[in-house]
């Protein structure tokens, strides 16, 4: 008999989004597919007060819909000079329709005239999954940096480009992918996330040997 492979259903049309997560849980085991892929076309409004609550609640809904496991996540940038802001507003800091080039442009401005010294800021990843059964998993990693005074590399996406590393001595965005994705907060939380969905697919395995 053909071996069934589970689908994990990333809950994001950020194609970059997906790309990252296709690398990052490459060894899970299960075949990750994004909403496209499953002939999803509705959006979850993220809601919620923080980055579990709109993780999770992502995560809930495109497992209702893609009848499989799914994987979201919430992440966020936070600026100590702002308050802990952009936070769980990152996406939507310069408006709903911003572009990327805008959320940078937008968050320079608000630093404008804040020292170097006083810059400093990380980035915030939750991951939630949750099994057609219910399972629901959180993880969590953070990438601490600097805000750079300019935008440096072509890398990444969101933020990227002014997210300064000291330790690498560059911008995320000037990183190649295989590098990114071993130290940005993204990749932390994944790395805990393959080890839950790799006892999942174990389990998925085992059920369909019996």
């Amino acid at each position: 008999m053909r071996d069934i492979v589970p689908k994990l259903l990333i809950a994001s049309n950020n194609q970059g989004k997906v790309r990252e997560y296709r690398f990052l849980l490459r060894n899970s085991g299960f075949d990750i597919i994004s909403p496209e892929d499953a002939g999803i076309s509705e959006t979850v409004a993220e809601e919620g007060s923080t980055y579990e609550e709109n993780a999770s609640i992502k995560a809930v809904t495109y497992s209702r819909l893609g009848q499989t496991t799914a994987l979201a996540d919430d992440s966020g940038l936070e600026v100590d000079a702002l308050g802990g802001k952009p936070g769980i507003k990152s996406a939507r800091f310069a408006g709903e329709a911003a572009s990327d080039v805008e959320k940078v442009d937008f968050l320079l401005g608000k630093l404008a005239g804040v020292p170097w010294e006083e810059r400093t800021a990380h980035f915030k990843c939750v991951i939630a999954i949750v099994t057609p059964t219910g399972r629901l998993e959180l993880c969590q990693g953070e990438c601490h940096g600097m805000i750079s005074f300019e935008v440096r590399g072509e890398e990444g996406f969101g933020y990227d480009p002014i997210f300064y590393l000291p330790g690498k001595g560059k911008c995320m965005a000037e990183l190649p992918p295989e590098v990114k994705n071993q130290i940005s907060h993204r990749a932390q939380a994944a790395h805990r996330a393959q080890l839950i969905l790799q006892q999942i697919y174990s389990q998925f395995v085992d059920s369909h040997n019996c």
